[in-house]
Formats: C-alpha cells, sequence, structure tokens
C-alpha cells in the first residue's frame, strides 16, 4: 500500500487563471453595447437597426460570459469575505446586461449603470491583484 502512496506533496496557485482574466473585457463588450444603442438611436433604417439590435444582444451576452467567468473562476471565499458586496454586484450586473437590462433594452441609461457597476468589478478586481 504504502507503494502506492505519493512521496512529495505538492500545491499549485492559479497562475494561469490568475493572470487572465481581466474585467476589462467585460468593459469593452459593455462599451460596445452603449455605442450600439446610440447608433441605433441616431438611424432610422430598419434593416441597420434590425441588425444593431442582434449585435446589440450577442454584446450582452458576452458581457455577461465575462463577468460570470470573473465572478466564478477568478474571485475565490477570502475576495468574497473581504468584499461582501462582491456577490450582489456581479448578481446586479449581469443582470443589467440580460433581458431586463442591455439585451432587452436600447436605453443609453441602462449600458451606463451596467458600465457602473463593471467599474466597482473593475476596482475590486484590481485590488485584489495587489494583495
Amino acid at each position: 500500500m504504502s507503494l502506492l502512496r505519493p512521496n512529495t506533496v505538492v500545491s499549485a496557485h492559479c497562475d494561469l487563471p490568475c493572470g487572465v482574466y481581466d474585467p476589462a473585457q467585460a468593459r469593452i463588450e459593455a462599451e460596445s453595447v452603449k455605442a450600439i444603442i446610440e447608433k441605433y438611436a441616431a438611424n432610422e433604417d430598419p434593416a441597420f437597426r434590425a441588425r444593431a439590435i442582434g449585435i446589440k444582444e450577442e454584446r450582452s451576452d458576452l458581457v455577461k460570459h465575462h463577468l460570470w467567468v470573473l465572478w466564478t473562476d477568478y474571485f475565490k471565499p477570502p475576495h468574497f469575505e473581504k468584499y461582501p458586496q462582491l456577490h450582489e454586484l456581479f448578481n446586479e450586473a449581469t443582470k443589467l446586461a440580460g433581458a431586463g437590462g442591455t439585451k432587452g433594452s436600447l436605453d443609453v441609461k441602462v449600458a451606463d449603470q451596467l458600465l457602473e457597476k463593471i467599474a466597482e468589478i473593475d476596482k475590486i478586481f484590481w485590488e485584489t491583484k495587489k494583495a
């Protein structure tokens, strides 16, 4: 039985995930959502508007995806202990990117609210990187 037991105990840090995650991905997509909403409002062409809505919905889904990856893969229990508002912040941000938010709305104010939530997440993210 001792032959099957490992001789060396190792530990690892998440050097790859911690090195590649960044809220900027969500922010860039959210900025494109806002720009699409503004372009939609400035254009009366029905074909343009239909394409704009489709692209806006895709970009809103990408915002949610990037936020979920940060929420579920990057942030760990110690982060949630130090920043107890983090779960609610992610919940609010992903909802602002969803059907009740930018995915289902053409309101620039909703896009601005989403960008504000992402900015709060970004601030916390970079504080965790300093630790």
